[in-house]
C-alpha cells in the first residue's frame, strides 16, 4: 500500500510542472513592456516632507562630456554598467517641499519642451497626493527649459496660486533683449531658442505679478540662496535647514553620477561657463562630502535625493538616500 501511494505521488509531480508549464505558456505570453507606475517619493526630513517628483529620463551622448577622452568617458561608464547604445541615461527631477505652512516646487521639469517622452511632473505630483493649486513658491534654479517648461502649458500656469522666483542674474541673462547682441553668432540661434521657451513659461506669471527675482545674500521663506554659478550666469541651489538634516537643492552643478563623480573636474556641453562650472562642481562636492548635506539632484537617478561621499578628496561617490516605506 506504501509502495502504491509513493507511487501515485512521484506521478503527481511529475506531471504537475509539465502541465504548470504548458498552461504558462498559454496564459503568459510575451508583452510589451509596460508604463512603470507614477514617479513620486518621499523623503522625511525633520517635520518637512519632500516629494521627489520625476518628470522622465533622457538620454545624453557621451560626447557631450569635455575635458576627456571618449575612452575614458567609455571606461568609466562601463565600470558602472551604463554604457549604453543610446546614450547616457539621466533622469529630470523636480521636488516639492511640505512643511506644514506652504508647499515649494524646486524646479518644473521639462513639460514638453524636449519631446513626448517628458512632461511627468504635474501627474506625478497629483499622484503624491497634491494638487497644482496648493503650490505657493516655485523656486528655479536656473532657467534652461528642463527646470522652466514644466510651470505652463499652452499658456496658462499650471500652478496659479504660486510665485516664481530666479536669481536676477538669471533673469537678465535670458530676459534683457540687449543680451542677444553679447552672444556669439554660432551660439545665438539656440539662445534665442531657449529664450522663447522661457519666455513661453513665464509669461502667465509675469502677467499675473507672480513672478520675482532674488540676490546673494536673500532668503525666501526657509530657504537660504547659494550662488553656484557657471552651468548658467545666474544660476543658484537652496538650502533648507530642517530639524533633521540639511538639504541642499543643487540643480545642474552635476548632470551624471558616473562621470563627473568619477572625474568632477569634466564639463558638459550645456555649460555656459564651462571652467566656472567645474570650479563650482569642486568646491561644492568638498563641501558635501566633508559636511555630509543631504542632496537633491535634478539629473542624477530618481529620485535623485542622497549624499556625496569621496575617500581622497578627489573622486566622488554618490549614495543614494535608502528606501523608506
Amino acid at each position: 500500500m506504501k509502495n502504491t501511494a509513493l507511487a501515485i505521488s512521484i506521478s503527481f509531480f511529475a506531471i504537475v510542472p509539465m502541465l504548470s508549464n504548458a498552461q504558462a505558456a498559454k496564459t503568459l505570453p510575451m508583452i510589451e513592456q509596460q508604463p512603470q507606475v507614477a514617479g513620486f517619493y518621499q523623503h522625511q526630513a525633520g517635520k518637512t516632507q519632500i516629494t521627489a517628483l520625476l518628470d522622465g529620463t533622457n538620454y545624453m551622448s557621451p560626447a557631450l562630456f569635455k575635458g576627456i577622452s571618449q575612452d575614458k568617458v567609455h571606461e568609466i561608464l562601463k565600470k558602472y554598467h551604463a554604457d549604453k547604445a543610446q546614450g547616457v541615461q539621466t533622469s529630470i527631477n523636480a521636488f516639492l517641499v511640505n512643511n506644514g505652512k506652504s508647499l515649494t516646487l524646486v524646479d518644473s521639469g521639462a513639460a514638453s519642451c524636449f519631446g513626448a517622452h517628458l512632461g511627468s511632473v504635474l501627474s506625478n505630483l497629483k499622484a503624491s497626493g497634491y494638487k497644482p493649486e496648493q503650490v505657493d513658491t516655485i523656486l528655479l534654479t536656473h532657467l534652461h527649459p528642463d527646470h522652466v517648461c514644466g510651470i505652463s502649458k499652452n499658456g496658462a500656469a499650471n500652478f496659479p496660486n504660486a510665485t516664481v522666483y530666479v536669481s536676477s542674474d538669471e533673469a537678465n541673462y535670458w530676459l534683457n533683449p540687449k543680451q542677444a547682441g553679447k552672444i556669439a553668432q554660432d551660439q545665438r540661434a539656440n539662445y534665442l531658442g531657449t529664450v522663447k521657451h522661457i519666455k513661453a513659461a513665464l509669461a502667465p506669471y509675469q502677467a499675473k505679478k507672480q513672478f520675482k527675482t532674488f540676490k546673494s545674500g536673500d532668503k525666501i521663506g526657509d530657504f537660504e540662496v547659494i550662488s553656484t554659478a557657471g552651468h548658467t550666469p545666474g544660476h543658484f541651489s537652496y538650502k533648507l535647514k530642517t530639524s533633521g538634516e540639511d538639504v541642499i537643492f543643487i540643480g545642474d552643478i552635476v548632470h551624471s553620477h558616473t562621470v563627473q563623480f568619477d572625474q568632477p573636474e569634466t564639463a558638459i556641453e550645456y555649460d555656459i561657463d564651462p571652467k566656472a562650472a567645474v570650479q563650482t562642481r569642486l568646491k561644492q562636492f568638498a563641501d558635501y562630502a566633508q559636511h555630509g548635506q543631504t542632496i537633491a539632484a535634478p539629473h542624477l537617478p530618481f529620485p535623485g535625493i542622497g549624499h556625496i561621499y569621496s575617500a581622497d578628496g578627489k573622486h566622488y561617490q554618490w549614495m543614494p538616500v535608502h528606501f523608506k516605506d
